[in-house]
């Protein structure tokens, strides 16, 4: 990791406990894991993964868990968090110190563009921070970057890329919008449009921050849940919409979780 993440760890214990990562998803520092899954909402079980793989909840709190996934020799660590760029920070700080290989972040996204469907699996050529969060990432408060653009590394989102299609799945770069509020995107929607982004959620440009800080090869996957191009809603889909976009969930992200974890 780079010296600023350590100093951020050595800040954070003056004030905490050692071990926090244990202390709040049940996950072991000793435990070397293929890969860490950071994931707002989404649990192995809610992917159906427990039908292929050994899943053990580790902890459960009202808005947080752990869970260990093991398969083939695998071991993934995964917890599950509440959404925003905010909580996404805290919580892989609080797993900064466990030992783990890559990074996974996979969740939701809501389309901008009429090209995107229900379904379909994206990954975020470059995400816009809406928010303001990232900016405590910086060296002062004070340099605040509206609107800043993050970068994946491109070169292991590519190899990712490249596993896909040889499973068989198209899995498509795109832009992203990131914002702090779901509920008041819509208010904004034209404003945001402006920016020409293709898809809209809320946590990829924090967690390639992070993933940069931690020196970890990282992968955002994506499964798009909604619209506002076409009509597709988030809440309300119909029969069609609603199966592709379970069976891209409960298939598609299962197997490149697994495949990710084991790349070389």
């Amino acid at each position: 990791m780079k010296a600023k993440m350590k100093v951020i760890l050595e800040r954070m214990h003056q004030y905490n406990a050692d071990n926090m990562a244990y202390l709040a998803f049940g996950l072991d520092k000793d435990i070397f894991y293929d890969a860490l899954v950071v994931a707002p909402s989404y649990t192995p079980y809610k992917l159906k993964m427990d039908g292929t793989c050994k899943v053990t909840t580790l902890k459960e709190g009202a808005y947080i868990a752990g869970y260990l996934v093991e398969k083939d020799g695998l071991k993934i660590a995964w917890i599950k968090i509440a959404s925003t760029d905010s909580n996404l920070i805290d919580h892989i700080c609080v797993c900064a110190e466990l030992r783990f290989k890559k990074m996974i972040f996979i969740g939701a996204v809501g389309a901008l563009k009429t090209d995107f469907h229900p379904g379909d699996i994206c990954t975020p050529s470059y995400s816009i921070a809406g928010g303001i969060a990232h900016t405590y990432l910086k060296d002062s408060m004070q340099d605040f970057v509206p609107f800043e653009r993050v970068m994946p590394d491109a070169v292991f989102v590519d190899k990712v890329l490249e596993e896909g299609i040889n499973r068989g799945y198209d899995i498509r770069k795109a832009s992203v919008f990131c914002t702090p509020s779901i509920a008041l995107e819509y208010y904004h929607l034209e404003e945001i449009k402006e920016f020409d982004t293709d898809l809209i959620e809320m946590e990829t440009a924090a967690f390639y921050l992070m993933a940069d800080l931690l020196e970890i090869d990282s992968v955002a996957l994506l499964v798009v849940s909604d619209n506002s191009a076409t009509g597709a809603a988030l809440v309300g889909r119909t029969q069609e919409e609603q199966e592709r976009y379970e069976a891209s969930r409960s298939s598609v992200l299962p197997e490149m979780i697994l495949a990710v974890a084991e790349m070389k």
